[in-house]
């Protein structure tokens, strides 16, 4: 007997066919669910509750396997750790509360009744480092020797403090360096390569391990990056953890406190729109379908450091993400229709669910049960028509602007899906999407689908070959440090083209700033004088200044981004007399006077030289304490505020970036969260 089930479960479903596989497991008779594309549910109306379950005793609750609610459609079964040390990949799991035997029997039972069962990697105590390919292979065996053992239905990848860590000079999340990244995306597709196409694969990163790789890219800020990126293709769920975080920044440079309404919508849209990676706004990390996403939970206040949030708090959150219903948040939507496919909710975890008698669970799964279940549209079984005249409407050197027809459906559409590059993707709720991230002089082919509200997928649209434009070619002798240089030479550095105004040695010339020795000539190739015309057009003044922290020295600020007629390269922060330079939409303006007010004006800057008009000003005051915060022992899992002074091995640091401690993370260690004083 085959259990077929294509869509969501209602709740009428999910009894009966829990009674039923009681019953056959009772009886003796085999019951099998074939493997169904992990997406594909949510896709189908229906929504997901994701659930991991402790294979420890932390105090929580003991739970069997097979006791675990039928609300939870996704179990993450924690954890597989490493034998021998975090180094060798040898990665084990043994059952706490039963035997092999009877926990292969509890995966039945679970999958029986249509849910997915999953062996999640690492944890807080699991440290995996794939330092070479030995570990990598050694991890690749073990894990599929555990897969099989017990017929997990997927794996997740839960890596938290050193095991996921970018090295000093990996600076492209799409071509990273760090051996244990590129091994650990190697193994990960290896395992995948040996399955069929229904086996799952779930995330489960820290906030500063993604959305962080916003305004900072190095050491632990961003490093899930370049692995999301590479399995974006093969990724199920991205359950990113809402919680144990601190305030994180949001795509309008305004700080949010974890535990809000606003936090998990402003975290959530930064994956569903794309962000820039280390604050270069021509550096985007590319949305991920609205599927894929999962919001991250605590499922008590017992379960989490912080960041937990109450029922209600999350449906507000959900309401606004699913269906533009807006709560009058201060954060704004992108997109004020909403995200309809967003997938549903995480918690950490099913045992501290039951710990509060399944609070968590029973009401969520009621809220999301508004949203279909079964056949997820009814009976609707009938794809959408295939977009038509799909063409391209503008390029540059790094995106691509499209256009097609509408789609027509016997009961609407939902959204398009544009399919390009090596499995890449990125859904759009319109007709038109610029397709941004891409490489120089390289050539995309590009098709559509569009989508329903059932989930139908129609056929893809006619598929078109774009080529980007050209990367500019600097034939000018490139900047050195160790050189002299008089007025009128021309160097060029980072792809722009300078021009000495006086003699200079050492003087970087992208930090000249507008009145420095180093004048902008252009981008190499463009420009005035450079054999293309001048680009006289200057981009629009940035908005929304706002200060986001201070401390007795400094004050950290964030603005909207600028636009411009070819694009924006940098911007220039003005206070007193004083300016700063930098190519992101936020900076930390250091060597300030304590108790002091400022104010900031920011101006931007294109590759021709324009500057912009300035913003409106803002006027931010320095505290009067040194750093205003901490100064006890560092110590992991505490929260710390920019400017928090700890001491650390008879050292002093100051914290650069809100942040909740790790162990890995202490302050020799992590140069991107703490400055020695």
């Amino acid at each position: 007997m085959t259990l077929v089930h294509t869509g969501k479960l209602t709740p009428a479903m999910r009894g009966l066919i829990a009674a039923l596989a009681a019953l056959l497991v009772v009886t003796g008779f085999q019951l099998t669910a074939p493997k169904v594309e992990a997406a594909e549910a949510a896709a189908a109306g229906g929504k997901i509750i994701v659930g991991y379950w402790h294979n420890f005793d932390n105090g929580s609750t003991n739970i069997r396997l097979r006791d675990i609610s039928p609300d939870f459609d996704v179990i993450q079964v924690a954890f597989a750790e490493p034998l021998g040390g975090s180094h060798t990949g040898n990665m084990a799991f043994v059952p706490y509360n039963a035997t092999v035997a009877e926990f292969q029997a509890d995966v039945d039972y679970l999958q029986a009744r249509g849910q997915k069962v999953l062996i999640s990697i690492g944890g807080a105590n699991g440290t995996v480092e794939l330092m070479t390919a030995q570990a990598k292979q050694t991890f690749v065996s073990t894990m599929k020797g555990i897969i099989d053992l017990y017929g997990f239905d997927g794996f997740d990848i839960d890596l938290e403090g050193s095991s996921l860590a970018l090295n000093a000079g990996d600076t492209d999340f799409k071509n990273p360096t760090t051996p244990k990244i590129i091994n650990l995306i190697a193994a990960s597709k290896e395992i995948l390569a040996g399955y069929g196409s229904g086996f799952m694969l779930t995330m489960a990163p820290e906030t500063a391990y993604v959305q962080g790789g916003s305004s900072t890219y190095g050491g632990p800020w961003g490093a899930y990056l370049p692995v999301i990126h590479a399995l974006r293709g093969d990724l199920d769920y991205l359950h990113v953890q809402h919680y144990n975080s601190g305030s994180m920044m949001g795509l309008d440079g305004r700080s949010y406190t974890q535990g809000t309404p606003d936090f998990h919508v402003a975290l959530a849209e930064m994956l569903l729109v794309g962000f820039p990676v280390g604050g270069n706004a021509n550096n985007m990390f590319p949305p991920l379908r609205a599927d894929q996403i999962v919001i991250g939970l605590p499922a008590s206040p017992q379960a989490a450091g912080g960041g937990y949030t109450s029922p209600a708090g999350v449906h507000k959150a959900l309401d606004y993400l699913i269906k533009g219903q807006s709560y009058g948040g201060s954060y704004i939507l992108r997109n004020p229709a909403g995200y309809p496919e967003l997938s549903g909710v995480m918690t950490w975890s099913i045992n501290w669910d039951k710990f509060v008698n399944y609070e968590f669970s029973t009401s969520h799964r009621a809220y999301l049960d508004q949203f279909g279940g079964g056949s997820g549209g009814g009976d609707d079984t009938t794809p959408p028509t295939a977009p038509a005249n799909l063409v391209s409407t503008g390029k540059t050197s790094s995106s691509v602007s499209l256009s097609w027809s509408a789609s027509t459906d016997n009961t609407g559409i939902a959204s398009y899906v544009v399919e390009y590059g090596a499995g890449q993707t990125a859904s759009v709720t319109g007709t038109t999407a610029t397709v941004s991230g891409l490489s120089a002089g390289t050539s995309y082919t590009f098709k559509v689908k569009a989508k329903d509200v059932a989930g139908n997928m129609s056929p893809a649209s006619a598929g078109i070959t774009v080529t980007t434009d050209a990367g500019g070619v600097c034939s000018v002798q490139a900047w050195s440090a160790d050189a002299v240089y008089t007025q009128g030479q021309r160097v060029s550095y980072g792809g722009s083209l300078y021009e000495a105004q006086w003699w200079t040695k050492g003087d970087r010339p992208d930090l000249s700033g507008a009145w420095g020795v180093w004048r902008t000539v252009g981008s190499c190739g463009s420009g005035p004088g450079t054999g293309r015309g001048g680009d006289t057009a200057a981009p629009t003044a940035p908005s929304g200044l706002a200060s986001t922290s201070a401390n007795a020295s400094s004050v950290s600020l964030s603005w909207m981004a600028s636009s411009d007629n070819v694009g924006v390269t940098g911007y220039t922060v003005y206070y007193g007399s004083a300016s700063v330079n930098v190519t992101g939409t936020s900076a930390i303006i250091n060597g300030l006077t304590p108790s002091t007010a400022y104010t900031f004006t920011v101006k931007a800057r294109d590759a021709a030289g324009n500057l912009s008009a300035a913003s409106s000003p803002l006027q931010a005051s320095t505290t009067g304490g040194e750093g205003g915060g901490d100064s006890s022992a560092w110590t992991a899992g505490k929260s710390y505020a920019a400017g928090d002074i700890v001491t650390f091995a008879g050292q002093t640091y100051k914290c650069l970036q809100p942040h909740t401690s790790l162990a890995g993370w202490e302050p020799p260690n992590a140069p991107a969260l703490w400055q020695h004083q």
